[in-house]
């Protein structure tokens, strides 16, 4: 390969020599036309330009890169430093030349005109043979003998035209498109890339009727959900195939190209329109710093890990207690972001002396703290193991974050811990405290970020109820009327950056997750989107609400007041519930002397008298205890 692009390259440099001998000539044909004058008076400096632009242009194009490039592959960019490279080469033979006629090196008979005659010679003979490259290794692509599959396209933005472009230069992958569909009325009868834009999406049912289509893509990264659901069912229900592009935060960091096109999941069907403004604070915040990530083999820490590795952070310590979620973290972003430094970091967030050491030999600006336990039901059957990772490992952690002089520190939290009726969300409540603790006695920008579930983590019910369908069913819900909030994964951590960004300390941030969705809905979706129909298919079941469950979660305490920020879906509570110090340490004291009795039950009954609003004891009887799961 390599010698075959050298190759290629020495015939681009000799056809840039005649060019630039053709555009010489050229450039003085057009100025004099070669009169009888031109041999005697015009020829000597012919030649010297000649000679001048022979020596300094194929250097000059050297330099900018011009004879170390794939031109199959042109592109706008490409066309801009062919400007930038033949604008620069033709005023430094400019620059040369006249200071030789100035010098009276050269004869008399020079026309300065044949200087710019002969740059827009260049610039159109050295694009076009480049251009012409590229156009003929488009037409002599290979093809593939498969069928050629009609596409119409959702949305005629940029998404859509750098879908369409690479359908048009990549016949093998057997898609061509036949018309846009779009709702911006400017865009309506026209061509995008030759493509027509044929009419509005809520046409999609009419066409798909009228003319034969073999598949659907939707490709508007920002569409709601609620675009995305149309599509969907009328496709679904006319039985054409249907993809989709990522979402917007799906996509941040990445392209888009045909290869990110997917089937169309749930998390595609709760979208919201996207809010994305003041990014340059999460810039100012990670740009250039070192950053630990608690928990960073997670379904959110390692989305953490995503988002600030495309902030240009100096290095990235990835910590984590399973070594395998971090192994695959770790090659995830070595691939994605081959020149960031990354520290895989295998450890308890409980151990003490080897946190310490992490902090000490890494030294952190600013740490994003989202390790923690997090299955309820477990969680509610091993009180003590929840109690040592979520409250004392998150002492740990901010402690030593405090000792070692971190800037920031984020706790990644939930709305279960707002009128906890739950082990789980209790411990995240104390984790709270802590947290808001240490910024009120330190000054430091520590801060709490409090969301709801999030679609696709690991544990959480979509993953469930995608193995429950794969089996045949049945889908097992707890009551036909449990509501949640839902959020994508990518986009809860765009917010959680969005509000690590804008925290000064001692904030406890909320996001704003939207309506609630109902469990039923929910998996009468998963259901049509594996193809099935729910009842007919696949079977649901209810089988009661588990201890430590409420039907409806809560993000908001109606007692306190909650203060807009800069960001719509990010609200601020600066008056969470507060202990003293010397009360929190006798708290934490007391739960650690229980851990080592083996006390749960008298675990419980101290997290329900100090946790606001807690109500575990009524949620789960200890009789009950082993009854959960």
């Amino acid at each position: 390969m390599n010698k075959a692009v050298q190759l290629r390259n020495r015939f681009v440099l000799l056809a840039d020599i005649l060019l630039i001998i053709g555009s010489i000539l050229g450039s003085y044909a057009l100025r004099l036309e070669f009169n009888s004058d031109f041999i005697h008076i015009y020829l000597p400096s012919a030649l010297w330009l000649l000679g001048v632009s022979l020596v300094i242009k194929p250097v000059t194009y050297y330099f900018f890169g011009l004879y170390r490039r794939l031109w199959v592959y042109a592109s706008v960019n490409e066309l801009k430093l062919i400007a930038a490279a033949v604008t620069s080469g033709s005023l430094i033979v400019s620059v040369v030349f006249v200071t030789l006629f100035w010098l009276q090196v050269v004869g008399p008979g020079f026309p300065r005109s044949v200087l710019v005659i002969d740059w827009l010679l260049n610039l159109l003979l050295i694009g076009g043979v480049r251009f012409a490259m590229r156009i003929l290794a488009e037409a002599n692509a290979p093809r593939s003998s498969g069928k050629i599959r009609k596409v119409i396209m959702i949305g005629a933005g940029d998404a859509g035209a750098l879908m369409v472009k690479e359908m048009q230069k990549n016949h093998q992958i057997n898609l061509e498109p036949v018309g846009f569909l779009d709702d911006d009325p400017a865009k309506l009868k026209h061509n995008l890339l030759g493509v027509p834009v044929i009419g509005k999406i809520a046409n999609l049912a009419q066409i798909l009727d009228e003319q034969p289509v073999d598949e659907v893509i939707i490709a508007i990264p920002s569409a709601p959900g609620k675009v995305v659901r149309t599509v969907a069912d009328i496709c679904r229900l006319r039985g054409v195939p249907f993809r989709t592009m990522p979402g917007i935060y799906e996509l941040l960091g990445g392209k888009v190209n045909v290869s990110r096109l997917r089937e169309v999941e749930i998390t595609d069907l709760l979208r919201r329109e996207p809010v994305r403004i003041h990014e340059e604070m999460i810039g100012q915040v990670l740009n250039g710093k070192r950053v630990l990530v608690t928990g960073a083999g997670g379904s959110i820490g390692r989305e953490l890990c995503r988002q600030v590795a495309r902030w240009n952070a100096a290095s990235l310590i990835l910590l984590g207690h399973g070594e395998n979620s971090i192994f695959e973290a770790l090659l995830e972003l070595k691939r994605d972001f081959p020149t960031l430094e990354l520290i895989p970091v295998i450890a308890d967030i409980r151990d003490d002396v080897r946190v310490k050491s992490v902090f000490d030999e890494y030294k952190p600006e600013v740490v994003f703290h989202a390790a923690a336990h997090k299955h309820v039901p477990l969680m509610q059957i091993n009180v003590e193991e929840a109690i040592s990772n979520n409250i004392f490992g998150t002492q740990t952690v901010v402690d030593i974050a405090d000792q070692s002089g971190v800037e920031k520190l984020v706790l990644i939290s939930t709305d279960k811990a707002v009128h906890p009726a739950n082990v789980y969300g209790a411990t995240k409540r104390m984790a709270e405290m802590i947290v808001l603790d240490a910024a009120r006695r330190t000054g430091k920008a520590f801060s709490v970020v409090r969301f709801g579930n999030v679609l696709g983590s690991r544990g959480s019910v979509v993953p469930l109820f995608k193995r429950m369908i794969a089996v045949g069913g049945p889908i097992q819900i707890t009551h036909p009327d449990m509501f949640r909030f839902f959020m994508t994964i990518p986009e809860a951590v765009h917010l959680v950056l969005q509000a690590a960004a804008m925290g000064v300390g001692g904030e406890a941030f909320l996001l704003n997750m939207g309506e609630q969705v109902r469990i039923l809905d929910l998996a009468e979706d998963l259901i049509r989107l594996s193809g099935l129909e729910p009842g007919r298919d696949i079977e649901i079941v209810f089988t009661g609400i588990r201890p430590g469950e409420k039907l409806r979660e809560e993000l908001w305490e109606s007692d306190k007041t909650y203060d807009h920020t800069a960001h719509p879906d990010i609200f601020r509570s600066t008056a969470e519930n507060m202990v003293e110090r010397k009360e929190l340490e006798g708290i934490l004291n007391r739960l650690k002397n229980l851990i080592q009795l083996n006390q749960p039950e008298a675990i419980i009954a101290l997290l329900d008298e100090i946790v606001p609003g807690s109500s575990i004891r009524s949620a789960l009887p200890p009789s009950d205890m082993m009854d959960v799961v």
